[in-house]
């Protein structure tokens, strides 16, 4: 059985102990670790996993370790427990921005490191993670690392010089998502609808075109024909969204984004 130690038990952390725990992993193969004691007792009484505020104790022995920590944290939380890692671990990097050097570098040339990136659907078991494994990292222990992480979403590898790309794609895009929705809310509350009417128009709408993106054979050009009759309604504000710029503004927006996420790394 794989045994598992998951730094930091915030929100991503979490997500991930909610959807292993879910799909059948054993409470006491996973150690979460988290400063409060209030929250290490809600862990173990809603997940039946074990707990600790101490991060080195925590990954003796674990065969994956997640580290879900903010970027900042996470040079420093690897090299505090760099010492403690059992001699086949690999390490999972939960923060995108940060780069396989760096990671490796803060845990010694050896150690396998998997870059990673989440994003918040990933709380709803709906997420979808992106993985760059380091050149440690064998086929075996990249493959444990997908089938975790598939437990709260889908797994994409790509390749590092794709991963800033990549990450604002699908760990920023929900945010984009969000806004479009909140736009289409207050566009129907400016004509008249309530904001609960609204919303429940937007949000129910967003929710099913997506899930029809996944499940459909077809691309998103295609769907979006689908509902696009000659001359009709759906056409017209197609047309009022191409002139106001909609996709120009969508390749400014992930120019900025991977921009800002280089000059992090």
């Amino acid at each position: 059985m794989t045994k598992i130690a998951v730094i930091g038990g915030g929100q991503i952390g979490e997500a991930l102990t909610g959807g292993l725990i879910a799909s059948g992993f054993d409470g006491q193969d996973i150690v979460v670790t988290n400063r409060q004691a209030e929250r290490r007792e809600e862990f173990e009484e809603t997940y039946k996993v074990k707990t600790t505020d101490n991060n080195q104790e925590a990954v003796k022995g674990a065969d994956v370790v997640f580290v879900c920590v903010k970027p900042y944290a996470i040079v420093d939380m690897l090299a505090e427990i760099n010492d403690s890692l059992a001699k086949n671990a690999v390490v999972v990097s939960m923060a995108a921005a940060i780069t396989l050097d760096k990671l490796e570098g803060a845990v010694g040339a050896q150690v396998s490191v998997v870059r990673s990136m989440p994003n918040t659907p990933m709380l709803v078991r709906n997420g979808m993670n992106i993985v760059v494994p380091g050149e440690n990292v064998t086929s075996e222990q990249l493959d444990t690392v997908k089938e975790l992480l598939s437990t709260v979403g889908k797994v994409l590898e790509v390749t590092e010089d794709k991963m800033d790309v990549a990450a604002a794609l699908a760990g920023s895009g929900p945010a984009y998502y969000f806004l479009v929705t909140e736009a289409l809310i207050d566009a129907g509350v400016n004509l008249g609808l309530t904001r609960e009417q609204a919303s429940e128009l937007a949000n129910s709408t967003a929710a099913g075109a997506g899930q029809l993106l996944v499940e459909s054979e077809q691309n998103a050009s295609s769907l979006r024909y689908g509902v696009s009759s000659p001359g009709g309604t759906t056409v017209a504000a197609l047309r009022e969204l191409e002139e106001s710029g909609i996709r120009g503004a969508f390749y400014r927006a992930i120019d900025k984004c991977v921009e800002r996420t280089r000059s992090m790394n």
